[in-house]
């Protein structure tokens, strides 16, 4: 299968790339750098300038392009997440289309529970990354009932990724333990659906396999009625995020000792050093963010009824076995 893979010179882009590579699939990689992924063909395209003139021909493509920082400028993720998404789309129209979104398209404010696919997109978000993720969910949902004969569509929802290559939860959490101890909102006694990358793998390799018919059935999501398939990916069980992270930190080399905070009065404190660090313009995130205690503070787990039982995959347990060499 001719098989395009978006942003792979991240993370997930560039492991889904690697997986497919091995499948045996015909894999184009675009970024605005080299992806670098043996056994793949690399083109460069900026998802920001719009429609590709003469992309490659593909049977599927795999969206992981994306802004992911959760203190990018509206306007920014925007054009990444939102408008990159339609150019995509645009670019690949009669190709099965897999969109990695994010579980930050639940509900921040609220603890999700098993929380099921049909609970997201909702009215409100912390950040511009959740806000931009779901309306990129509804642009998806709104072009497959107006194009019906395009290929169809799958979004994946990922928790929280980690494994191999990570460049982004272990090493912001590694940067907050300050002198040997890991201050945690509640000390971090809640449960956490985490997403091992090759857990996310087996999902996109699923998804780009699933029949069409399938695929077009929908279930979940903003897509329920519209021929979209929606399904959350994580682990096989949550875990105890306190637990899991400090047995991750250990692997790494770092021990800790877990201080906890009172969740409320840090609530109220991170949005004071938000807005402080907006009005003073500072590039980068501040320590403390009300959407990072979104996820650290509140119940964020996920029913993995689609995952299973349409697109066939039984994930692992979570495991941060090799961490010391991530």
């Amino acid at each position: 299968m001719r098989v395009v893979v978006t942003g792979a010179s991240g993370f997930v882009g560039g492991a889904v790339a690697r997986g497919l590579v091995a499948d045996g699939h015909d894999v184009w990689t675009t970024s605005r750098r080299d992806a670098r992924v043996d056994g793949a063909r690399h083109l460069a395209w900026d998802l920001t300038a719009g429609p590709l003139a003469d992309p490659p021909a593909a049977d599927a493509v795999v969206h992981a392009g994306a802004a992911v920082s959760d203190w990018c400028a509206l306007d920014v993720a925007r054009a990444t997440n939102v408008d990159g998404t339609r150019a995509v789309r645009a670019t690949f129209p009669g190709a099965r289309f897999v969109h990695v979104s994010s579980g930050s398209v639940y509900d921040p404010y609220r603890p999700s529970v098993r929380a099921r696919e049909q609970e997201a997109p909702v009215g409100r978000y912390l950040d511009a990354y959740g806000a931009t993720k779901a309306e990129a969910e509804r642009a998806l949902a709104r072009d497959a009932a107006r194009h019906p004969d395009r290929g169809a569509v799958v979004v994946l929802r990922p928790h929280a990724v980690y494994g191999p290559g990570d460049t982004t939860l272990l090493p912001r959490v590694e940067s907050a333990v300050r002198r040997g101890r890991l201050v945690l909102p509640g000390g971090g006694r809640v449960l956490q659906s985490l997403t091992h990358v090759d857990t996310l793998v087996g999902a996109v390799r699923a998804a780009v396999a699933l029949p069409d018919a399938t695929a077009r059935a929908g279930h979940g999501g903003a897509g329920a009625t519209r021929g979209i398939l929606v399904a959350n990916v994580a682990d096989a069980e949550p875990v105890v995020l306190r637990d899991a992270l400090v047995d991750a930190l250990r692997r790494r080399g770092t021990d800790v000792r877990v201080v906890a905070v009172p969740v409320r009065p840090a609530w109220a404190l991170a949005g004071v050093v938000e807005t402080v660090a907006r009005r003073l313009r500072r590039p980068e995130p501040p320590r403390l963010t009300r959407y990072a205690l979104s996820h650290l503070a509140l119940e964020r787990t996920y029913d993995l009824a689609v995952l299973r039982d349409v697109l066939g995959v039984e994930p692992a347990p979570t495991s941060f076995a090799g961490a010391g060499s991530w």
